[in-house]
């Protein structure tokens, strides 16, 4: 019964069967379900846990300068601890409902600060012998890393909407975003102000690379306002489905295991490499397919009036 109930709440914990990735399932999720319900009897808050997920990150970022394989093993389990206390700071904030708007962007800033110190870090490493090339390679691979993780993360939220509804996901709105920043005062609201000058700037960036998805957007809201027939919820998301697997490609486990392969064969810019050809291909993909899966839906919707 214990197990069961134990179950249940780990289920709870997730975000939906849909987009985890087989290796959080087996690995982060338990162990970040069980980092939440610690956390939760000592009252920390989720963001808290992802404040202290930044410190682990950039020290893990600190060690790749060292061009010393055992310090770089180190660096790569305090980068799996972060990445634990990622997973439970979301599973916290499911499990008592205390998801917020500053919790969800320091959500997706805190991955940023990681990456931010390992490219720094390993920049440094490598100057002496690639002087500012390995900068400007590493600039470019950070640009694309950015769209990489942008539209994973845009996706899976498109992919949650029609799966659960708005409840179920954190799919925002440039426009409704800007209006929030700009009612805002930088006197008495600065803080939240300038995290939503990022994330207003993030959100515009994501509906730039989805017109098709936009346009699909925009007639299911003017058809059927916030009552989308479940038919078309249904096909979307069967169809959004496989691109779950890019959304995961993208995001922290396959670029990590890729990153700690190029440490301990002591070539890290092999990483930066993999970003712009590997990384990029996938995300071109899966962009190309979910834009396809938008117009077609748009015309069969358009074509039935």
């Amino acid at each position: 019964m214990i197990n069961d109930i134990n179950k249940k709440q780990l289920q709870a914990s997730l975000k939906s069967a849909d987009t985890e990735e087989w290796i959080d399932l087996l690995f982060y999720r338990p162990i970040g379900y069980r980092w939440a319900l610690l956390f939760q009897k000592l009252g920390v808050s989720p963001n808290a846990i992802t404040i202290a997920s930044i410190f682990l990150g950039v020290f893990a970022g600190i060690l790749f300068y060292f061009d010393n394989i055992w310090l770089n093993i180190i660096g790569m389990g305090f980068l799996i601890w972060a990445n634990m206390y990622d997973s439970a700071d979301g599973q916290l904030a499911r499990l008592t409902n205390t998801k917020s708007e500053i919790g969800r962007m320091l959500d997706g800033l805190s991955g940023d600060i990681w990456f931010f110190s390992i490219y720094f870090a390993i920049c440094l490493r490598l100057n002496p012998e690639w002087s500012y090339k390995i900068w400007i390679l590493a600039s470019i691979a950070g640009f694309f890393h950015s769209k990489q993780a942008a539209m994973a993360d845009y996706y899976r939220n498109i992919h949650l909407f029609f799966l659960k509804g708005k409840e179920g996901s954190e799919l925002d709105n440039y426009i409704q975003q800007k209006t929030i920043y700009q009612s805002l005062s930088w006197k008495q609201d600065w803080f939240r102000k300038t995290f939503l000058w990022f994330y207003v700037n993030y959100t515009h960036s994501q509906e730039k690379m989805t017109p098709n998805f936009q346009r699909f957007n925009k007639l299911l809201k003017s058809k059927f306002g916030n009552n989308i027939p479940d038919f078309i919820c249904q096909e979307f998301r069967l169809k959004s489905l496989p691109l779950m697997k890019y959304t995961n490609i993208l995001s922290f486990n396959t670029r990590v295991i890729v990153l700690f392969i190029s440490l301990i064969i002591n070539i890290p810019w092999i990483y930066f490499i993999f970003e712009l050809t590997v990384l990029n291909a996938v995300l071109f993909y899966m962009v190309a397919t979910h834009e396809s899966i938008c117009f077609k839906m748009y015309n069969e919707i358009e074509s039935n009036k």
